[in-house]
């Protein structure tokens, strides 16, 4: 019989042993397929997420199908065979024919056809309609059929007029990652609009209208785009690697400084605490040497008293212990009575009208509240609440020079714990009718900007041409702060006029892009402030948590990044002050020319919280906030 005849398995090219037919029409043997898709042997079902396909013309059938023998084409084999009983099942068994038939075309694993030797170390892809164990190394495999063949079974391809369009490639491994995951179809094209492989129903029905191309020729365009995408890379890593080099150097140099400033700060409380312990031991002998004069002045004069009143009591009694006949006796005692008394009678020198050494508790008190003034002062001048104006602390040669100064401070990164906002904490729900049609809302307080644009209903407060968002509610008359969580991508957040027309054109309505909205941007390498058009950059690192104060009544729009329950300050936004007569002029700086200028006519206005997703990618979650520290949960 011949091998490549109707009677033979596609898979194993042997005459079929315990055939199957699929919906299709296609003859296998059961145990071909049991080898071809491990998960589907006889009875079995399809994995999950994956789909049964004929090997010869790719035509799915159900997962579930019961896969049974062919009684009628078995039988018709053994009449043809024209032997006894049907061979046991599996592949590793040869059948025995009784009528001549051709040789099997399956070689020997020396014969010339056989693949060439893989490189070294490297395991080879296999066969996969060989018999499991016995597998021979795979001169091609086939796109269409997911499935890679040695010599021997590539046959079907090359005789088959219905496998002859299949795709044959180089041996592959992994050969699923090559299917579309929505289609389960082989990706043949490329899509240069949004960068992506596709497959041909992808191509047809999502991408249409976009330019397409064959993945051979878009690779050939990138392999001559490579050697620039490595130079850039190249580049890049040196630029890194002097960027590595300097933030070590400053890391260093913020270490050592920290050490010495920890040394200076040290040496001075030390002075401090001495000076204080001198001046402690100065009142203490202050009192001692008031308390001994004047209490030797005192005790004298005690002594002094005791003793007159002791002659006194003396000669009072001697005088009524005097006969009545001894007139003698008698004028001699009342003699020594009218002495003692005369003695005893001069006024003492009474109690000081002031002790000199009690004065010094009120000393001491002065003290102790200066340097508690003193000591608040200069820690809010640390914080960055003071008057202090000076820049924050210079790197280097100067920082070390001027740290030698005792009279100099250091203006920190100013922070402040996250419990004193929540006490204004305001809970922003998104506003539906406001949301562009590129912005899918989840629930009130997430948005994710999306590639295919949402049926949302007729809105006048709509966005039209920006990808923005507004908060429900306007606000007014009062303090108020909510936080927002950047997921992904380049997002905007700040607040708009409530009035600001949503219809205005990309260019006029973005968040920050006019007079009537204000922002923080994250653009993926940094922050930076946005009003009236202007840009001015910021220095802090990123931060995932950001925190938005909105001070109506100061006029007033603070940043913060929250970390760890504290609030580090990356911009307030805020006119300044008219600049006094006589006070140096600073350099000026564009963005804060134009907040003196425009600014504060922001607050003519009641607004409202404001988002702006630049990016395709951009995610944000608003909140959250812990309700035990909220005391206003909503404000209308």
């Amino acid at each position: 019989m011949d091998s490549s005849g109707p009677f033979s398995c596609p898979i194993c090219l042997e005459p079929l042993r315990e055939p199957v037919t699929l919906p299709c029409g296609h003859n296998f043997c059961l145990a071909c397929l049991g080898v071809l898709w491990p998960r589907r042997g006889s009875g079995g079902t399809g994995g999950p997420g994956s789909a049964a396909r004929c090997p010869l013309c790719q035509e799915p059938f159900p997962d579930g199908l019961q896969l049974r023998k062919n009684h009628t084409l078995s039988e018709l084999l053994q009449l043809r065979q024209g032997s006894g009983p049907e061979p046991g099942p599996g592949p590793t068994q040869a059948p025995e024919p009784s009528a001549p038939s051709a040789p099997p075309s399956t070689p020997e694993p020396s014969a010339p056809c056989a693949p060439e030797p893989w490189p070294a170390g490297e395991e080879p892809v296999r066969c996969d309609a060989c018999p499991e164990g016995a597998a021979l190394p795979a001169a091609l495999s086939c796109l269409s059929c997911l499935a890679s063949f040695c010599p021997a079974h590539l046959g079907p391809h090359e005789r088959s007029p219905a496998l002859r369009g299949h795709r044959l490639v180089p041996p592959l491994r992994r050969l699923e990652e090559r299917l579309c995951p929505r289609h389960l179809r082989p990706l043949e094209r490329y899509c240069r609009a949004e960068r992506v492989c596709l497959c041909e129903a992808c191509a047809a029905q999502e991408h249409r209208g976009h330019e397409l191309v064959p993945l051979e020729q878009e690779r050939a365009l990138q392999e001559a785009e490579q050697p620039k995408v490595l130079s850039a890379v190249e580049d890049c890593m040196d630029e890194l690697g002097a960027g590595i080099a300097q933030a070590r150097r400053t890391v260093a140099l913020i270490k050592s400084a920290a050490v010495a400033e920890r040394e200076r700060v040290s040496r001075l409380f030390a002075e401090a605490t001495m000076a204080l312990q001198g001046f402690q031991n100065q009142v203490l002998c202050f009192i001692e040497e008031g308390e001994a004069a004047m209490l030797g002045r005192s005790q004298d004069d005690l002594r002094r008293q005791e003793e007159q009143r002791s002659r006194l009591t003396r000669a009072r009694h001697n005088l009524s212990q005097v006969p009545e006949a001894d007139s003698v006796s008698f004028l001699q005692e009342l003699l020594a009575l009218r002495l003692a008394l005369e003695e005893g009678c001069g006024p003492g020198p009474g109690p000081p009208r002031e002790l000199s050494f009690t004065k010094s508790s009120q000393a001491v008190r002065t003290v102790r509240d200066v340097l508690a003034e003193v000591c608040a002062s200069q820690w809010e001048q640390l914080q960055g609440l003071g008057s202090n104006e000076d820049g924050p602390q210079k790197l280097g040669s100067e920082a070390d020079a001027e740290s030698q100064d005792p009279d100099s401070t250091n203006q920190l990164e100013s922070e402040a714990p996250r419990d004193y906002f929540l006490k204004f904490a305001y809970i922003v729900d998104l506003d539906s009718d406001t949301a562009d049609k590129f912005l899918q809302l989840f629930g009130t307080k997430g948005v994710k900007r999306v590639l295919c644009p949402i049926n949302y209903p007729e809105s006048p407060t709509r966005f039209t041409h920006c990808e923005q968002v507004l908060g429900e509610g306007a606000l007014d008359r009062g303090t108020y702060y909510w936080e927002v969580e950047i997921i992904e991508g380049w997002v905007s957040v700040g607040v708009m006029a409530e009035g600001f027309n949503p219809q205005e054109p990309y260019d006029r309505g973005r968040l920050g892009r006019n007079a009537h909205s204000c922002c923080l941007q994250w653009n993926g390498r940094g922050f930076s402030v946005w009003f009236h058009g202007l840009e001015a950059s910021l220095p802090q690192p990123f931060s995932p948590t950001v925190g938005i104060c909105l001070e109506y009544a100061d006029r007033a729009l603070a940043f913060y990044a929250v970390r760890d329950g504290k609030m580090s300050l990356l911009r307030r936004l805020k006119a300044s002050r008219p600049r006094r007569s006589g006070t140096p002029a600073s350099p000026i700086d564009p963005f804060q020319s134009r907040l003196d200028s425009h600014f504060s006519g922001l607050f003519t206005h009641r607004l409202k919280p404001a988002f702006f997703l630049e990016s395709v990618d951009a995610h944000l979650q608003i909140g959250p906030l812990k309700k035990s520290c909220i005391s206003v949960l909503k404000r209308r």
